[in-house]
């Protein structure tokens, strides 16, 4: 026993020891572990309910000991963007009774006094990623009547009941311009804690709520209705409830069977003179919207030319169907798949954009990166500290609901869905780099002997601003992260000729007191020539400068807007390249006058020695000056004589065609 007993005492001091050694060495992985445990368990927390919940039979079932002699679950609800379903109050179900085809059974009572998320969270498993999928809870039919309406008031002179199908990049929140009243009084707070619920609460069943960015919206939630119009305004309620009495009326008269989980959005809008409702009804499993009618629009078609299939069109109704999501992101859950595509997305668009030049992403190198960043702070991220003890962690977004990440998420789908509608995704003809044009257009315009001539005349840079035009703007539609650096560049150009064209200006006017008092009338003339080239430079710099911050530097409408106008003029996209062209030629026309004038100084002496020394320094100088020019034109000295031939052959052919 004595030996047992050393051999007992041995073991457990040696456990001991290992116990501390191991505590010691590792307490940061602990710690972690631990910090991600608690994460875990509180993520699991907010996304289910108590593990007893109660059924619509009324009897609590345990979620780890199911109950014998009773049916087994149903399967659990997938989670999608749709608002959970909100069952209607006790105090309604005789309404309810009294509607053709409507039946009530087992309603339970656990959602008293309970939101209308709170009440779908039995349902909602904090994993799922599917789309939504009707409740096993027997679906309830509310009729228009269960909402009580204000007494009949009389309607706008110039308001039409008439439903007018929109989508929502039609609705107008952002140019409604509500003025407040513009007079300061010092806001009376009563005593006591403040207690703003009432203006909180829901009107005629309307709730109203703010959007991330402020805006407030209303919801329906018996109606899944969203709106921007005021609904606590009696008669705007009453022309809200006619409206989505006749919305539903349509869709059945149509044969649309409307999903328990569609939405509708309803929009005042003015048409003729006259005020009527727009509508939109939104389908979360398909993730597109739909209207009762045939429809087709400017706002939906976005310009794009060659729309023929059905599997196109759907990128462009599944971009509107992110656009909703965007203006109503309040009362959802933002489905995990949702952000695991994203991320996948955004990630292609990073490594497309690293490793191309022509990446199809709307979005500069940064941009990208920025984004991805963020995708990840949605689906949560934990890193050690700067002293590396502890272990920072950002709450996972998925499965919850938080308005602020539903519509992160769904500004950036919009924005990607519309890029594939954009280049033609999953079609024979489609857009696979950014230069790539799906017209075959080509501007013969190009190609007149007069731009020939204005491209000698201007140095080659009318050709190379035209082809940087067309790099950027293909098939009427502007490269965004192109056209930013086209633009930036300009500015940094023009700055430099600015600079360089006083210096011209400078130099011209200090020159005029030698050719005066030499008498070099030629020589006067080529400066007032210079002199002129130079201010032309300087007001033409000055006035682009003023273009681009007007228009060139706009919101995203107010490029594409003033770059479709640029055709309609006489050399097409040519004039805007002929305009950008000006500051550098005028500049160098204004520094070959000078030089002539200077020339005809040091020529015009009667020193044979002066000439004789200036005469082949000059005549290297302007060989060298111009050897740049006609190398970077690809004209050689060698191939000279092969070039001219080549040259007057083209235009020949040319005047040859136009003339026939």
């Amino acid at each position: 026993m004595i030996v047992h007993g050393k051999y007992i005492h041995t073991l457990v001091c040696w456990l001991r020891h290992i116990i501390k050694a191991a505590a010691f060495r590792s307490y940061r992985s602990l710690l972690s572990v631990l910090l991600q445990l608690f994460r875990h368990c509180q993520s699991v927390a907010n996304g289910k309910q108590e593990d007893f919940r109660e059924r619509p039979n009324g009897v609590a079932l345990s979620s780890s000991q199911p109950l014998t002699n009773q049916p087994d679950p149903a399967p659990p609800v997938t989670l999608s963007l749709a608002v959970p379903l909100l069952e209607a109050p006790l105090q309604d179900l005789h309404s309810l009774g009294s509607e053709p085809g409507t039946t009530v059974q087992n309603l339970h009572s656990g959602l008293h006094g309970r939101s209308n998320d709170a009440a779908f969270d039995a349902d909602v498993p904090p994993n799922s990623s599917g789309p939504l999928m009707p409740s096993p809870v027997p679906e309830l039919s509310i009729s228009e009547g269960d909402v009580a309406t204000p007494p009949a008031l009389a309607a706008p002179r110039h308001f039409d009941n008439t439903l007018t199908p929109i989508v929502p990049d039609q609705v107008n929140r952002y140019g409604r311009n509500v003025r407040v009243k513009d007079k300061y009084e010092a806001f009376l707070v009563t005593k006591g804690p403040l207690d703003y619920s009432e203006e909180l609460a829901a009107v005629e069943g309307w709730e109203p709520l703010t959007h991330p960015e402020g805006a407030l919206i209303f919801y329906h939630p018996y109606k899944r209705v969203f709106t921007d119009a005021d609904a606590r305004d009696p008669e705007t309620a009453l022309k809200l409830g006619k409206a989505i009495e006749k919305a539903k009326e349509e869709a059945g008269n149509a044969g649309i069977t409307l999903d328990p989980y569609v939405e509708l959005a309803l929009e005042l809008i003015t048409k003729d003179g006259k005020w009527m409702w727009g509508y939109f009804f939104v389908d979360h499993k398909k993730r597109v919207i739909f209207w009762f009618e045939d429809h087709s629009s400017d706002p939906l078609m976005n310009k794009i030319r060659g729309v023929e299939r059905k599997s196109h069109i759907k990128y462009a109704l599944e971009s509107q169907y992110w656009r909703h999501v965007e203006l109503f992101p309040n009362r959802r859950f933002l489905p995990e798949d949702v952000v695991v595509t994203l991320k996948e997305v955004v990630m292609h668009a990073h490594a497309k954009n690293i490793t191309s030049e022509t990446c199809l992403a709307p979005f500069s190198l940064n941009e990208v990166a920025s984004m991805l960043s963020l995708v990840d702070l949605l689906k949560g991220e934990s890193f050690p500290d700067t002293g590396g003890l502890l272990l920072i962690v950002f709450s996972d977004s998925t499965n919850k609901e938080r308005e602020h990440s539903v519509w992160i998420a769904a500004r950036l789908m919009r924005l990607f869905c519309n890029a594939k509608f954009v280049n033609f995704c999953g079609q024979p003809g489609a857009r696979l780099d950014v230069d790539q044009s799906l017209y075959g257009e080509y501007d013969t315009r190009s190609k007149m002997i007069i731009l020939r001539v204005v491209n000698v005349v201007l140095f080659g840079s009318l050709d190379s601003h035209s082809k940087a035009i067309r790099r950027i703007w293909v098939d009427e539609t502007i490269v965004q992260p192109r056209w930013r650096n086209f633009i930036d560049r300009l500015a940094t150009e023009w700055n430099t000729y600015a600079i360089f064209s006083t210096v011209v200006l400078a130099a011209n006017i200090s020159f005029l007191g030698v050719l005066y008092f030499a008498r070099q009338t030629s020589g006067i003339l080529c400066t007032y020539l210079s002199i002129i080239c130079a201010i032309g430079s300087l007001v033409v710099t000055l006035c682009l400068v003023g273009l681009v911050n007007d228009s060139l530097r706009g919101t995203v409408a107010d490029v594409p807007s003033f770059m479709v106008r640029m055709p309609s003029s006489m050399l097409g996209l040519e004039s805007l390249a002929l305009m950008l062209s000006l500051p550098f030629a005028l500049l160098i026309w204004g520094m070959i006058f000078f030089a002539a004038a200077l020339s005809a100084v040091i020529f015009g002496t009667s020193d044979t020695v002066i000439v004789s020394i200036a005469f082949p320094v000059w005549a290297a100088v302007f060989v060298l000056a111009t050897w740049p020019v006609l190398a970077a034109n690809g004209i050689h000295v060698s191939q000279l004589k092969y070039w001219i031939i080549d040259q007057v052959c083209r235009v020949t052919a040319s005047s040859y065609v136009s003339f026939v």
